[in-house]
């Protein structure tokens, strides 16, 4: 399981500056994370202030 940034992204960058892995970047309209380096640890969805990472 990973996490993925949803629609509710503001763009506030929290996710990114916590992520342990540098693995969420900035994209045209919001967030995004790299699946492939995501460890699920969860740290983005914590410390977003709209729930916009979720588990899938």
């Amino acid at each position: 399981m990973v996490y993925r940034i949803g629609k509710d992204c503001i763009n506030c960058g929290a996710c990114a500056q916590d992520c342990p892995e540098q693995c969420i970047h900035d994209g045209e309209d919001y967030y995004f994370i790299d699946e492939e380096k995501c460890i699920n640890c969860g740290t983005c969805a914590e410390v977003c202030p709209v729930g916009a990472p979720e588990e899938v």
